[in-house]
C-alpha cells in the first residue's frame, strides 16, 4: 500500500494537470466565464509566472480554447484572405499543427475585428472553427480536415464576431449581419428579416435547421443553452431583439424587444433570469424572465447605466459584474438591477472577465490584467502587465490562464506547480 501511495503521489506529481477542467468554447465549459479551476496565480508580469509564450502568425481575435493537453486557436494570414487553426500543447508552447483549412475573400469589418474572430468550440474528439466570411470546418485533433461547410456566407458591415456552440450532435451559430454594398445600411442602421440562427450536424457539416429571426439588425452575440422547467431553450441576442428557440428543432419560441445594434456581449443567465444589453441607439442592461412554457418571456428589470458595448456579463450570485469599454467595473444586484458599486479600473477593455479561484480577472486592451474581489465591496486585489495588444478573452484550465495577444499566446501559472 506504501508503494502505491508513492506511486500515485509520483504520477500526480508528473502529471499535475491530469485533472483539469477543460475550456471548451468561448467563456469556457458553462459559456458565462465561470471556471472551478484552483491554484491560480494572482501576481504575474511578462517575465514572472510565464511558463510559455509562443508566438502566434497572422492575427486573429478568437479566444484560445483548452482540451486536456492541447490548445487551439485560429489566425488569419495574407492579410485576411487565408484561414488557419492551430494546435499547440499546453504544457510547452510548442506548435503540435497549424492547418490553413481555406481561403477566404477579405470583406468589410471595423478596425477593431478581425478575420478570425469567432473562438473555436471542441467535443474533445473534433475542433469545430469559423472564420470571417461565414465559412466553417471541423478537424481532428491532428489536424485533420473531417469536413467543411461554406454555403452560409456572410456579410456584415462590422466583420464577423459571433461563435459557434456545441449542443448534443448539433453545432450551433447565429448569424446576424448587414446587406453587402452598395445596400450597407439595410440590417445596420433599419432592420431586415435576412438574420437567421443555423445548427448543423457536429459529425458531417450537414444543416439541420435554419430558422429566420425577423426584423432585427447586426450584432456578435454568442447564444446560450438555459433550462426552462425541464426543456431547454436558445437564447440568442441580436440587434433589436432577444429571442428562443427550440435547439433541437429550431423552432422560434418567443421574442422580446431589445432595441439596439451592433451588440455583442453574450447572454448570460442565472437563477432564472436571462441578462443581455442591446447596443448603439439605446444601450441597456435587461433581465428576463422566461414563462416556463416555452411561449413568452418577460423583462423584469432595466438599467441603463455604464452598459458594457462589447465585454459579457458574470453572474455570481446574488451580484452581476461587468466592465465597460472605457474601464468602469459595476456590481449589481442581479434580482433587481440597483446598482451596488460602481468603480473605475481605468483602461480600455475589449475581452470578457473570467471568475476563477474566487476572484474576477479584467483583461485590458495593454495587456494588464485586474483582479479584484467578487463582492458587495470594490477591492483590486492585483493589477499584472504582459506585454501585447489585447482583446480576446482569456481562457482557464490546469491551474494555468491562456492569454492571447496580437502576436503572442501566453500560459501563466504559479510557478513550481
Amino acid at each position: 500500500m506504501k508503494r502505491l501511495s508513492l506511486l500515485l503521489a509520483l504520477l500526480t506529481n508528473c502529471c499535475p494537470h491530469s485533472n483539469a477542467e477543460n475550456w471548451p468554447r468561448f467563456r469556457g465549459p458553462t459559456g458565462q466565464g465561470i471556471s472551478s479551476e484552483k491554484k491560480l496565480p494572482l501576481h504575474w508580469t511578462s517575465e514572472s509566472n510565464v511558463v510559455w509564450k509562443a508566438a502566434i502568425p497572422g492575427e486573429g481575435w478568437s479566444s484560445p480554447i483548452v482540451w486536456e493537453d492541447r490548445v487551439f486557436v485560429t489566425a488569419a494570414t495574407e492579410s485576411g484572405t487565408k484561414c488557419h487553426v492551430l494546435c499547440l500543447d499546453a504544457s510547452a508552447g510548442r506548435i503540435v499543427w497549424d492547418k490553413a483549412v481555406f481561403e477566404q475573400t477579405a470583406g468589410h469589418k471595423e478596425t477593431k475585428n478581425s478575420y478570425a474572430t469567432p473562438t473555436p468550440a471542441t467535443d474533445g474528439k473534433l475542433v469545430y472553427a469559423c472564420f470571417g466570411d461565414g465559412s466553417l470546418v471541423a478537424l481532428d485533433f491532428n489536424g485533420a480536415v473531417i469536413w467543411t461547410n461554406r454555403e452560409f456566407k456572410f456579410y456584415s458591415q462590422h466583420g464577423l464576431g459571433t461563435s459557434p456552440i456545441l449542443y448534443h450532435d448539433l453545432l450551433i451559430m447565429a448569424r446576424d449581419g448587414s446587406h453587402p454594398p452598395p445596400d450597407t445600411g439595410v440590417g445596420w442602421h433599419t432592420p431586415w428579416n435576412e438574420a437567421y440562427v443555423l445548427a448543423l450536424d457536429k459529425t458531417s457539416g450537414k444543416l439541420r435547421w435554419k430558422t429566420p429571426r425577423g426584423s432585427s439588425r447586426l450584432a456578435h452575440v454568442t447564444p446560450q443553452i438555459m433550462t426552462v422547467n425541464g426543456r431547454d431553450e436558445l437564447i440568442s441576442g441580436a440587434g433589436d431583439v432577444v429571442q428562443a428557440f427550440d435547439p433541437e428543432a429550431g423552432q422560434k419560441l418567443w421574442s422580446i424587444p431589445s432595441i439596439g445594434e451592433g451588440v455583442v456581449p453574450s447572454i448570460v443567465i442565472g437563477d432564472g433570469l436571462i441578462f443581455s444589453a442591446s447596443g448603439f441607439g439605446k444601450p441597456t442592461i435587461r433581465a428576463m424572465k422566461p414563462d416556463g412554457n416555452g411561449r413568452e418571456a418577460a423583462i423584469v428589470w432595466e438599467q441603463n447605466k455604464s452598459v458594457p458595448m462589447v465585454p459579457s456579463f458574470l453572474y455570481l450570485k446574488p451580484h452581476l459584474f461587468a466592465i465597460t469599454e472605457g474601464g468602469v467595473a459595476m456590481c449589481l444586484n442581479a434580482a433587481t438591477g440597483e446598482i451596488v458599486w460602481q468603480e473605475r479600473v481605468g483602461g480600455t477593455f475589449w475581452a470578457s472577465p473570467v471568475y476563477a479561484e474566487g476572484r474576477i480577472y479584467f483583461l485590458s486592451e495593454a495587456g494588464e490584467t485586474t483582479v479584484i474581489e467578487p463582492a458587495s465591496a470594490f477591492k483590486v486585489l492585483a493589477k499584472n502587465p504582459l506585454e501585447g495588444k489585447c482583446q480576446a478573452s482569456l481562457a482557464v484550465s490546469g491551474g494555468r490562464l491562456f492569454i492571447r495577444t496580437d502576436k503572442r499566446l501566453y500560459c501563466v501559472a504559479t510557478r513550481g506547480l
